[in-house]
């Protein structure tokens, strides 16, 4: 996705807003935030999670952002803007490839919503198909070389 235009993303904001984050009142402090990000990487089957570190304070607009390597994150998160900023992690590479807001960011971050926060993924999908959405429900993690891979389908994301 580097280098076009994101799409979706206001689109995926104007989602979230109407459902997502009216489905989760839950906040973590930034402190907890590593240790929830580790744990959540490790219950994938994954290693090197991206690193926490603090949002800027001159950040007025940013929420919060997220890459393969890094998550910047507020003094207090809501738990559903940290999965997204997971999904983010898990749908770009080291080198600053990333699927933005696109279908395969969509898809790992429904099934991020669905497995920590006990949402429907069915009903992720069709609200977010009625939203003009572009989701690809079965994505995985823009760095596995799936073909290669060793370890159990079951710890994949979504499992």
């Amino acid at each position: 996705m580097t280098g076009r235009r994101d799409a979706q993303k206001k689109r995926v904001y104007a989602w979230e807003d109407r459902v997502v984050a009216p489905a989760d009142p839950s906040t973590l402090p930034f402190s907890a935030a590593q240790g929830m990000v580790d744990a959540i990487w490790r219950e994938l089957g994954l290693r090197y999670p991206p690193k926490v570190e603090p949002l800027p304070r001159q950040a007025r607009r940013l929420q919060a952002d997220g890459s393969r390597l890094r998550l910047r994150l507020p003094e207090t998160v809501p738990g559903w803007l940290l999965l997204h900023e997971l999904a983010h992690a898990l749908s770009s590479d080291q080198d600053g490839a990333s699927d933005g807001h696109g279908s395969g960011f969509m898809g790992l971050y429904v099934q991020l919503l669905g497995r920590y926060l006990r949402l429907s993924p069915a009903g992720l999908v069709q609200s977010a198909r009625a939203a003009g959405l572009a989701i690809h429900v079965e994505a995985r993690p823009m760095f596995l070389d799936i073909t290669s891979r060793t370890e159990p389908a079951s710890a994949a994301p979504g499992r």
